[in-house]
């Protein structure tokens, strides 16, 4: 594994090494598959460790784009960051998310991709539990960082799933019915309990990159704590995290997205995408997110998904001092020349008359659909032209690349301190954690076509924009105003990154942001005259409808129990 956790296709170990079935005709192994024997070694747990984090890219053996781990459909586009993109009746089921119609046949499949993954996650990590126990000769160390190493990616996969749904039943290396309930199970505490473990267990660092630490375990935990609400446990998580733990911010914001930069100072936990490694349809590369580059007027040739929406693109205006309009202003009017911007816009949306990285100037003509989805192109998830990070196999090959995936980085751990310290009255804490991250938006900005990709914000060469970047002071920072700033920061920062829903839900916020939103957004967008209004249903996904029916049971009386319950309104 040279230097990073590659994508091994070695081992299955799915629903048969949990749920086996007893009669004697399925006991025999399948033709060319690893049976228990050959698995029972450490090289054998370690491959199905591998496996394991090998779903970290939300595609595994189904092949679905709503099973991204980037949560680009779920997070993205069915919030005010992100429309859908490409053209009409491409890929029907990210409409259906777009249009708060989720009950679609075409937007169950979508969820069914996500469940499966997350669950297939899950499962992969339990069976290397199992099997680790049953495996003599692995070191006390070894058998401690590998138990670790599972549990936390058992634990990602269920907050993954807690995330969308919130009623999910919870699976750990015991259980052997796989039709557990959702009802009456609290996913959280059982989440931070695997964590709390996990930390117990692993090693502060690695000596191979891509592995979890102790500290990814901390930092996840902080996470989970601020999504749960535990807004004191997750201070003390995130300020030991922040302060002694081994992450910083890169120098300039690019550079956390560019793959020269993989694996730097501001990973956390990434998925480790790799190509041009003998896989002959680049599938180690990050498969689940390439349908979002520029379409085929452009030189990355395919397909004009995941579009940033206007209102994304406005809320980057600045006033004089560099500072956001967090009174709402900046949605009056859509975003002009003489406006000044926070530079990280350029780094996230591609637009006319500005250099994408190093492949040329955007132009009109790198747009699918301009009359459907507008002039805007997703920027983070592409590579420079010059890094080489692109396969040279598969389909739309230029679209899978080497660019590691951010599961977490550490500015979005900054952010979830600094919303923590509010809570606990520390604005002054959460005042410097967020000028710490506007202070590294203004270390550079997008250069000139056939210039250099990062130039300083005021650089003569800049033509197309006036950048400002501006420090919030302590005069009128109390409680209320820090906490619009650090909403404001979070949607900067970590805009088209797939949090964005699941921030306006845990703010409660969605269904009001949302409804405005589509109110003004209609009249530029008019496919979204289709879209429902966003109710209180939409506060959670439903729960795929194949997933209920898979979880039938049939009592020895011969009535019929649904063990998973649909979500409310659903």
């Amino acid at each position: 594994m040279k230097n990073k956790i590659k994508i091994l296709g070695i081992v299955a170990l799915v629903a048969g090494t949990l749920f086996a079935c007893k009669d004697t005709f399925l006991d025999k192994p399948a033709q060319g598959n690893l049976d228990a024997n050959t698995l029972a070694n450490k090289t054998g747990v370690e491959g199905s460790l591998i496996a394991a984090y090998s779903m970290l890219d939300g595609w595994g053996n189904y092949g679905g784009w709503g099973g991204a781990s980037s949560n680009w459909i779920f997070g993205s586009v069915a919030s005010d960051d992100a429309y859908k993109g490409s053209e009409p009746g491409d890929q029907q089921a990210a409409s259906d998310v777009e249009f708060y119609q989720w009950t679609t046949g075409a937007a169950d499949d979508y969820l069914n991709d996500k469940w499966g993954v997350s669950y297939d996650g899950i499962n992969r990590a339990n069976a290397t539990i199992s099997l680790l126990a049953t495996v003599e000769g692995i070191s006390d160390d070894d058998q401690k960082r590998i138990k670790g190493e599972a549990l936390v990616l058992r634990a990602h996969y269920h907050f993954e799933a807690w995330k969308m749904w919130k009623n999910i039943p919870y699976y750990t290396e015991a259980d052997e019915d796989f039709r557990k309930t959702n009802v009456g199970t609290d996913a959280i505490p059982l989440i931070l309990a695997d964590l709390d473990a996990a930390i117990g267990l692993l090693p502060e660092s690695q000596s191979q990159i891509g592995r979890v630490t102790s500290w990814t375990a901390k930092a996840l935990k902080g996470r989970v704590q601020v999504y749960a609400g535990d807004f004191a446990g997750a201070k003390t998580t995130l300020r030991d995290v922040v302060d002694n733990g081994p992450y910083a911010l890169e120098e300039n914001f690019h550079f956390a997205f560019a793959q020269q930069h993989n694996n730097g100072p501001e990973t956390i936990l990434a998925y480790q995408a790799s190509v041009n490694d003998g896989n002959p349809n680049g599938e180690n590369g990050n498969r689940s997110d390439r349908l979002n580059f520029p379409h085929s007027g452009s030189p990355l040739g395919c397909c004009g998904f995941h579009q940033p929406s206007q209102n994304l693109v406005n809320v980057f205006k600045v006033d004089a001092n560099g500072l956001p309009f967090l009174d709402g202003s900046w949605n009056n009017a859509d975003l002009t020349a003489a406006d000044a911007v926070d530079p990280r816009l350029d780094w996230t949306v591609g637009r006319d008359g500005v250099a994408y990285l190093d492949w040329g100037v955007h132009a009109s003509g790198w747009i699918r659909d301009r009359a459907w989805a507008g002039p805007y192109s997703p920027k983070k998830t592409i590579y420079e032209k010059g890094s080489g990070a692109g396969s040279a196999v598969g389909w739309s090959q230029y679209q899978l690349h080497s660019m590691n995936l951010h599961l977490l980085r550490y500015a979005d751990v900054m952010l979830l301190l600094a919303e923590a310290e509010i809570e606990a009255g520390s604005i002054d804490a959460a005042r410097t954690l967020i000028n710490e991250i506007r202070a590294r938006a203004a270390m550079g900005a997008q250069g000139p076509d056939g210039g250099d990709i990062v130039v300083p914000i005021d650089d003569a060469s800049i033509t197309w924009a006036t950048y400002n970047v501006g420090q919030y002071p302590a005069t009128g920072w109390d409680k209320a105003y820090a906490t619009k700033a650090l909403k404001m920061e979070r949607r900067l920062e970590l805009a088209m990154e797939g949090h964005r829903l699941f921030d306006l839900r845990r703010w409660n916020e969605a269904e009001s942001t949302i409804n405005a939103y589509l109110a003004v957004e209609k009249t530029k967008r008019n496919y979204l005259t289709a879209a429902e209004a966003f109710a209180a249903r939409h506060a959670l996904y439903p729960i795929p409808s194949v997933q209920i029916a898979l979880s039938e049971v049939i009592g020895e009386n011969g009535a019929s129990e649904q063990r998973l319950v649909q979500n409310t309104g659903w």
